[in-house]
């Protein structure tokens, strides 16, 4: 697989190219709460990272891609398969658009729909799920845009500043 097109993105397999891109997002403290990072990373494991972004979904359990515009090629963002488990057929999903300035205008919407369709249709799984912020505004209306139901509440789940937030847990049935 090597692109997931859609009207003005498309998503598209990591390259070594993408080393300063990744880094820039992987050491962004403001978004580590989303990607339950706690430490930064270093050129070095992201390039390991990298290095090892040809495996398979099937090998390596996830499946990150770039979100490109179509018009720039430029990669904004990233959306992942995560815990991939094709005994139960089914993946976490998760979706970062780096720069706020492109946030709010379809971008997320076009790439979670081209990942649904890729993990219902390519991959034959039989749901989906993601682990949300309870203020996560944002996230919540687009995962409920697409169907995706809460199930869960994870109460005190994510410690952020020394304090304590829920995290819910939303699935999405084909």
């Amino acid at each position: 697989m090597t692109t997931l097109t859609g009207n003005t993105i498309y998503l598209r397999a990591l390259e070594p190219e993408d080393l300063e891109f990744v880094y820039a997002i992987e050491n962004n403290e403001s978004v580590w709460e989303v990607s339950n990072t706690q430490t930064p990373y270093s050129r070095f494991l992201i390039r390991q990272y990298l290095e090892n972004a040809h495996q398979d979904i099937y090998e390596a359990k996830q499946l990150r891609m770039a979100i490109c515009l179509k018009n720039s090629f430029e990669a904004i963002g990233l959306i992942d398969l995560f815990d991939f488990d094709p005994k139960n057929n089914r993946a976490g999903v998760g979706i970062l658009i780096s720069n706020e300035s492109n946030r709010n205008k379809g971008v997320g919407s076009e790439a979670l729909a081209l990942i649904i369709n890729y993990a219902f249709e390519q991959l034959q799984l039989h749901q989906l799920y993601a682990n949300i912020g309870s203020d996560n505004e944002i996230s919540l209306q687009l995962f409920t845009k697409f169907g995706f139901q809460k199930i869960g509440t994870k109460k005190d789940w994510i410690k952020v500043n020394n304090n304590y937030k829920d995290e819910l847990l939303f699935q999405l049935i084909k």
